[in-house]
């Protein structure tokens, strides 16, 4: 064996295995999640605490799953997982295949124990008494349209579900399925052709094959690695918010320096959060920075831009500003401030976004507290040149 057949091999084995985890994953996490609906709607349907139903339920569901560390436990979560199961009860089809090939024991101990007694194995199926669930027939039957629900489980990952879902007419859901499954579209893929009317131009198309094979050679697939780094599954496998964020060197290097000149400052920035995930109508969005300032007592938004100043990303912050503002900032907290820094190789701007700031008294304050535009500017241009020069050098 050469050098070069030694790394294509090893290169085949990470390829092949880090494909089979993703699916893995992919397939748990769409499982659990229409679990979670399934045992919602069939505590809707017989549980015994009727005070809890409705909104109130699902709110109380979640309160006590992030007390026992469970992450993604949100209202709007929950909800989606309830109308995932309601919308595809036909997965519960693929359950029994999927679950009888599972084994689990959970401890070293329970292992040994279960070697000396020869117990067999227990299925995951058993252990979590999967054999009680009752399928609802009637809402299965429902479901005309619609591809075999193991092959829709090994191919579409949650997050291509949770655009699907918002498809009312169960023809057109069933059209994207068809279309998704046959060119592995990735999510964003998914979303385009959905916003485009895909589907309405093909109904219009006098040529369908021909028309779907253009679609397909033009489309993003899905690849692993875009699976691992879906917010949804991160969420999921308990990692770290960053591990999503795919950014430039630049911009990396950028963040790194701002974070810690902020806090030289000394001007009360306490740091929060860096990349902190906000959800918006069912999207996730990225604050690059978030500090809190101990002598303004509001939360600093800070967003970094590695090009010129487009309209857009004005709209951008004050979209976040507004989130904080109406979700995260407490009754004794002032309004969010917002610092917006755009450079293209040493040209900077840095625009302050405020958002529902009525009292003058506080916008004073704010000027005296903040670092001057200036100092930002300056800083910008610098730490661009020089890392600009660096990457030259190297």
């Amino acid at each position: 064996m050469n050098f070069d057949l030694l790394i294509q091999k090893l290169q085949i084995t990470h390829n092949t295995l880090f494909t089979a985890v993703s699916k893995a994953v992919n397939i748990a996490m769409t499982v659990r999640n229409w679990l979670y609906g399934y045992y919602i709607v069939e505590f809707e349907q017989n549980g015994e605490d009727r005070a809890k139903y409705g909104e109130k339920l699902i709110r109380s569901i979640g309160e006590n799953l992030k007390e026992k560390g469970l992450k993604g436990m949100s209202f709007t979560n929950l909800n989606l997982y309830r109308q995932f199961y309601l919308t595809y009860p036909q997965i519960g089809k693929a359950l029994p295949s999927y679950f009888n090939n599972m084994q689990i024991i959970q401890t070293p101990s329970e292992q040994l124990s279960v070697s000396r007694t020869n117990q067999k194995y227990q299925t995951l199926s058993e252990q979590l008494k999967l054999t009680d669930i009752q399928l609802h027939k009637s809402e299965i039957s429902e479901v005309q349209f619609g591809i075999d629900p193991e092959k829709i489980l090994k191919t579409l990952s949650f997050s291509h579900f949770v655009e699907l879902i918002k498809i009312e007419d169960s023809l057109k859901r069933a059209f994207y399925e068809l279309e998704c499954t046959k060119g592995t579209w990735s999510v964003r893929e998914l979303q385009r052709q959905i916003e485009s009317l895909y589907f309405e131009r093909s109904g219009l198309s006098k040529d369908k094959k021909k028309l779907s094979e253009m679609i397909n050679r033009k489309a993003v697939q899905l690849t692993p690695r875009d699976i691992i780094n879906d917010p949804v599954t991160v969420e999921f496998l308990g990692l770290s918010d960053r591990a999503i964020i795919t950014e430039s060197d630049l911009e990396q290097a950028l963040l790194d320096h701002l974070q810690q000149f902020l806090l030289e400052l000394g001007h009360g920035f306490c740091f929060e959060a860096r990349q902190k995930r906000i959800l918006i109508d069912d999207e996730y969005y990225f604050v690059d920075l978030v500090f809190y300032h101990r002598i303004l007592k509001c939360h600093i938004l800070v967003e970094l831009k590695t090009e010129k100043f487009k309209h857009y990303h004005a709209s951008q912050i004050n979209t976040y500003l507004e989130y904080y503002r109406h979700e995260i900032m407490h009754q004794n907290d002032n309004p969010p401030v917002g610092i917006l820094l755009c450079t293209d190789k040493g040209e900077a701007l840095v625009k302050y976004a405020t958002a529902g700031m009525e009292k003058s008294l506080f916008v004073h304050k704010y000027l005296v507290e903040l670092p001057k535009k200036e100092a930002l500017e300056k800083y910008l241009k610098t730490e661009v040149a020089g890392l600009i020069d660096e990457k030259e050098f190297k």
